[in-house]
């Protein structure tokens, strides 16, 4: 192994060379960097590290820390040190933010060009776990849909879970993971580090807002939108206001919000957030299946478009017509039934009517896709009757957001070992496979005589684009076929 006064000098060379830090800071980053890791003195360096990369570096850096006793071999002890070694070489957040606003007045791509590049170089994005996972595109009656499975959030170890269990969890500070002030916390057991961390201050309609990039960025560019205050997410008239100006400030971004409810929302429903990028899905690509007109709005365009979820697609050249039509789309939908479509607006006090709305600019006109949702729960299908239901669990289980509406589905880390032992199983090698799969594999084994070595993989994943379109499917509140179609017709008509 490396010497470490050669593994943090490349590393400060490597930061030179990401134009992280000018080469006059060279001697204070290093400096700072021993104190971290306590060590009080630097022998000069002849050759450096150069093939190894800044996450590499971190980790090899970090391995010496835990030999030394410096730090204890945990996941978040780990992060915290990584995460200071990489502070030492970003500005404050009001130079970060004054750069990126100097970019932006040349064009909104270079502002955030600059910060995503800066979010990847500062080791904020895991780029090295990232690739880890396993990503591919695949054909289904709806277009090609995005497959991950995601392998790029490490596992804690039990000694990490157990710190966990036995801390006084009444901390309230930060108050969640979206808040604004993760912003340079240090981090401590059960909450991450994010010394390393910067935001980006985005004004919405003369409220407080911030940028980010997702730590294990999903797709290109993979944002979050947060707002100042924690409070919890609703989607109102505000919201498609807030959408649709974020789109007009970066109109090479789209901009979405998961629904504000339980099984149909996203995963943290405490924080008022959304999901941007750079990004092409397989459901901006839909074209429109049938238009229709609203009565109130005859001077928006809307049309139903084909998907497997249901959504209503509208458009106009103006922001404010359009924000009006989804509002008005919205509190219709929010009180609307209909038994036939087994759709109900309310258990008692109970809401289940939302939407999962996306924005984006297209051919200079706003363009807002509203995803109808509800999550109504009855015996047959405890975990939502507009949710994946049980004959796909052994794909997918988990709720529906904002990034698998649009066709981009996240798959559990054990399919990668199970998919592995299907294909085997497919090329009839004795191997046992996982009971939930069985009835799948049998139905693939039926439809696919030839199966091959050269052809399996791809044969076991279009086999998985059929199922997550199967799952969208299951989530949309009107079927595709025409019954559906027949119910759809109902509700636009009901506008």
């Amino acid at each position: 192994m490396a010497n470490l006064s050669q593994l943090i000098e490349s590393l400060v060379q490597k930061a030179i060379n990401k134009e992280l830090i000018h080469p006059s800071d060279a001697i204070y980053a290093r400096n700072q960097i021993l104190g971290l890791v306590k060590v009080d003195s630097f022998e000069e360096q002849d050759s450096l590290s150069a093939e190894s990369s800044i996450p590499e570096l971190l980790e090899t850096i970090t391995e010496d820390a835990i030999n030394r006793n410096i730090i204890e071999d945990l996941l978040d002890e780990k992060e915290k040190l990584q995460a200071l070694i990489m502070n030492v070489f970003l500005s404050k957040p009001s130079e970060i933010n004054q750069v990126f606003y100097q970019k932006y007045e040349k064009a909104p791509i270079k502002a955030t060009d600059y910060f995503y590049q800066l979010s990847k170089d500062s080791n904020y994005i895991q780029t090295k776990r990232i690739a880890k996972n396993i990503q591919f595109k695949t054909a289904s009656d709806y277009g090609d849909l995005d497959i991950t499975i995601n392998l790029s959030k490490p596992e804690k170890d039990p000694e990490q879970i157990r710190r966990e269990r036995e801390m006084k969890q009444d901390l309230a500070y930060p108050k969640c993971l979206l808040c604004a002030e993760n912003e340079g916390y240090v981090g401590r057991i059960g909450h991450p580090a994010r010394s390393n961390h910067r935001i980006i201050e985005v004004p919405l309609e003369g409220e407080e807002w911030f940028l980010q990039y997702s730590p294990y960025v999903y797709y290109n560019e993979h944002s979050i939108i947060f707002a100042k205050e924690h409070r919890p997410m609703k989607i109102n008239r505000n919201s498609f206001a807030r959408l649709t100006a974020f789109v007009e400030k970066f109109p090479h971004y789209f901009i979405g919000s998961n629904a504000d409810l339980p099984i149909v929302g996203g995963s943290i429903l405490s924080h008022d957030h959304y999901q941007g990028g750079n990004y092409t899905f397989a459901m901006t690509k839909a074209e429109d299946e049938f238009s229709f007109k609203i009565e109130e709005y005859p001077e928006v365009c809307a049309s139903v478009i084909k998907w497997p979820m249901s959504v209503i697609r509208i458009r106009h050249q103006d922001r404010q017509p359009l924000i009006e039509a989804a509002d008005y789309i919205l509190q219709k939908w929010r009180d609307y039934s209909d038994k036939e479509a087994e759709i109900f607006a309310y258990t008692g006090e109970t809401p289940h009517n939302t939407i999962t709305p996306i924005a984006r600019m297209r051919d200079g006109k706003f363009e807002l896709d509203l995803v109808l949702r509800n999550n109504r729960q009855t015996e047959e299908h405890p975990m939502g009757l507009f949710h994946p239901h049980e004959d796909v669990h052994h794909i997918k289980k988990e709720n529906i957001g904002l990034i698998e509406v649009m066709g981009l589905a996240v798959l559990p880390p054990r399919l990668k070992g199970e998919l592995e032992e299907i294909k085997k199983h497919l090329l009839n090698e004795e191997i046992s496979i996982a009971d939930y799969h069985r009835n799948w594999v049998q139905s693939i084994k039926k439809r696919h005589t030839n199966i091959a070595k050269e052809n399996v993989k791809q044969i076991v994943d279009d086999e998985l684009g059929k199922k997550f379109a199967r799952v969208l499917e299951d989530a949309g509140v009107f079927k595709t076929d025409e019954t559906g179609r027949g119910a759809f017709k109902r509700f636009l008509s009901h506008l």
